[in-house]
């Protein structure tokens, strides 16, 4: 018998405990959005991170001066806002089922860093019109060029947050003490296990309730409260991240993150597009309105943004759920600052739609929702070409992980 319940806790502690390969996530994520695709949504963050800034600004009073609508909706009917706290809960879980939940306090000077981070990436997201998600991620499975000139953005962005950071490291020398940790007590983490089961059973019973709702936003929300914290989950579980993807091969040569972002993007996209040749899903609501000029400059200041916060959105999301309180301090700035700044932009006439213009697709002083199959002409050269990419973006990492040629710290 004993021999029996060990082996069930060995299977637990390899489900549960043991970090996931990093492929196996991105495998798990694709599929996750690709079940979000079939059910007619789109996997974004940047968005309800933005409806929590308007929050924060009706707050504080300043919807009137900045012309920002705060949504009707709630912090649980708001798609995206939804989409979040799943993403933040199903992290939690994680951490808890794992015992890797602790409250984590940085040096002082994180806390600055975090809020400078934060910032950045509010204000990079607010031109590029999503984060590494909506504005690298999904255009880039969406078959738009947007994504991939966001990524150039992104890696510039990074090796210059880098060099910044780096300099930081060696000339300041203020708040970096790091303060005591604080510990659980050993009974209640021997719990955690058992909180993080009843959590999962509670989003089970929620999405239940809400499925078979008369309410329809409430039953068409159900699918996001399980897909969303099914994410959150995964990329706990297998530490994904998109920051690291671009930040580590030129902080220490490693490549294995981003070659898993390599992958969920080569499984993604052939998906998708058959997706949207069977018109199941509309291509351009994961396309934003910035091409060119909107996902460069975007990508450039939400890089250096994310490597001072330590996190890009969705990263910060699952380490806030590990208890990394200075992605606390990030996210709150990343919000405000995303609906100041977006809001700013759309005062300016940079990001208000063009209402002259006859096109199909939303064009805007910063850009255009630029969709390849549209722009040449079919799906044949649109694959060849996000293939060639891919390939390109996979044989510089492999140079750089035997070389070291392109790291700067």
């Amino acid at each position: 018998m004993s021999n029996g319940f060990a082996g069930f806790k060995a299977d637990y502690e390899k489900i549960f405990v043991e970090e996931w390969s990093h492929y196996l996530g991105a495998i798990l994520l694709v599929m996750i959005i690709m079940a979000m695709m079939v059910n007619g949504t789109v996997w974004g963050v940047f968005g309800g991170v933005r409806y929590w800034g308007d929050r924060i600004n009706g707050l504080l009073g300043l919807t009137p001066l900045l012309e920002i609508q705060v949504p009707e909706e709630g912090l649980l009917t708001h798609r995206m806002s939804l989409m979040n706290i799943m993403l933040l809960l199903g992290a939690f879980t994680a951490a808890l089922m794992s015992r890797q939940f602790q409250i984590n306090r940085p040096p002082k000077l994180e806390f600055l860093w975090a809020a400078l981070g934060g910032t950045l990436m509010g204000t990079g997201a607010s031109f590029a019109g999503g984060c590494t998600t909506g504005g690298f991620f999904n255009p880039v499975v969406h078959s738009s060029p947007t994504g991939w000139v966001m990524a150039g953005g992104l890696l510039i962005g990074a090796v210059i947050g880098l060099k910044l950071l780096l300099w930081t490291l060696e000339h300041i020398s203020w708040g970096m003490e790091a303060p005591p940790t604080l510990n659980a007590p050993a009974g209640l983490v021997k719990n955690y296990p058992l909180l993080g089961f009843l959590i999962i059973l509670g989003i089970v019973v929620w999405a239940y309730n809400w499925y078979h709702s008369d309410d329809r936003v409430w039953a068409s929300r159900a699918v996001i409260v399980v897909l969303g914290f099914a994410i959150g989950f995964v990329m706990h579980r297998s530490r994904l991240c998109f920051a690291r993807a671009f930040r580590e091969p030129f902080m220490t040569a490693e490549g294995d993150m981003t070659k898993a972002i390599i992958l969920a993007l080569a499984i993604a996209i052939p998906m998708a597009a058959f997706l949207f040749q069977r018109k199941m899903i509309d291509p351009f609501a994961g396309i934003p309105a910035a091409f060119w000029i909107g996902s460069l400059i975007g990508g450039v200041i939400f890089g250096i943004g994310m490597v001072f916060a330590g996190g890009c959105a969705s990263g910060s999301l699952w380490r806030m759920g590990e208890g990394h309180l200075k992605l606390w301090v990030a996210m709150f700035f990343f919000a405000w600052m995303g609906s100041t700044v977006s809001a700013i932009l759309k005062m300016s006439g940079l990001t208000r739609s063009n209402p002259d213009s006859d096109a199909d697709f939303e064009i805007t002083a910063v850009g255009y929702q630029a969709y390849w199959p549209d722009m040449l002409g079919g799906w044949a050269p649109t694959l060849l070409i996000a293939g060639a990419l891919l390939l390109l973006w996979y044989a510089l990492v492999r140079y750089n992980e035997s070389t070291e040629k392109f790291t700067v710290v």
